[in-house]
């Protein structure tokens, strides 16, 4: 997962990406957060056990703010796995960044928002609060106050939510929640803004090398680049090899087996017999 999240958190990081994010999930595509209002802030922070201190670190954190006021700070975190922790893991974060606020005495406090970013195919079906975490004994329920997470599943986002994004993040989230849905899920035509880190970012989280044969190939040419048609044409290209190497196959039994010479497969296939040579020579992939 460490791979993962230096990945998703680099496209996280740009502040039209992240301010997209917060206003898509949180404010149904208000612009209520603006790029030009966000602060980043360190993802690391301390906490104490055993007697030592420990550093614990967010995906993403940013702050908030207009002039020099905190309005709140923002933190993400990625899965793409599920963990019945979550929430012990969530209060954790946010617990930090409120304790810190006790050192600044005077100054205005600020609340903390974190936003899980769920990627997973499967359903979360694992606590979204505190209290379904714990065992709580029925004379302390009273007492024990719930801790509740913002929990996001990206793969189950309607079209509806899906269409007020306008970052780059609008075709990561349409690519995972129709990619196993829909058998004929039309790839995005939305130009990308951030080419490296988005590819980057669907290699790594689909572990499919397509994505990262697009980005060689479209670094190199002008203009806008699309999922679109870039992964057409590598689809096209992957049944032409496939019908090459099928071709290829063939040739090899004919003239191994005799069935037929090198010349008779060129008149057949219309194909230059040194072509046909080579084929007849060439070494298949295991």
């Amino acid at each position: 997962m460490a791979e993962k999240d230096i990945v998703e958190k680099s496209l996280e990081s740009y502040n039209d990406v992240f301010a997209d994010i917060v206003n898509g999930l949180l404010f149904n595509g208000q612009k209520i957060v603006k790029e030009d209002e966000l602060e980043a802030e360190s993802e690391y922070s301390m906490y104490k056990a055993d007697n030592k201190l420990h550093e614990q670190e967010r995906d993403v954190a940013k702050y908030w703010k207009t002039g020099k006021i905190r309005i709140a700070m923002f933190g993400f975190e990625n899965q793409t796995l599920i963990d019945r922790d979550m929430p012990l893991r969530v209060l954790s974060y946010d617990g930090a960044i409120y304790r810190n606020q006790l050192n600044y005495k005077g100054k205005e406090r600020f609340p903390v928002v974190t936003l899980v970013l769920y990627f997973g195919d499967k359903k979360w079906n694992k606590p979204k609060n505190l209290l379904d975490c714990v065992k709580v004994p029925k004379e302390l329920k009273a007492f024990v106050n719930d801790y509740r997470i913002n929990l996001f599943e990206i793969s189950n986002l309607t079209d509806e939510q899906i269409a007020v994004f306008k970052s780059d993040f609008r075709i990561v989230a349409d690519y995972f929640a129709h990619r196993n849905k829909d058998n004929r899920y039309k790839y995005s035509k939305e130009i990308i803004k951030h080419v490296d880190v988005f590819f980057k970012l669907m290699k790594t989280l689909t572990n499919d090398n397509k994505f990262e044969t697009m980005y060689n190939e479209s670094i190199l040419e002008k203009g806008g680049v699309n999922m679109d048609a870039y992964l057409t044409k590598l689809e096209k290209r992957s049944r032409a090899e496939g019908i090459s190497q099928g071709m290829t196959t063939v040739i090899k039994k004919f003239v191994e087996n005799g069935a037929m010479t090198v010349e008779q497969i060129a008149g057949v296939l219309q194909l230059p017999v040194e072509k046909v040579k080579e084929l007849a020579e060439m070494k298949l992939p295991e």
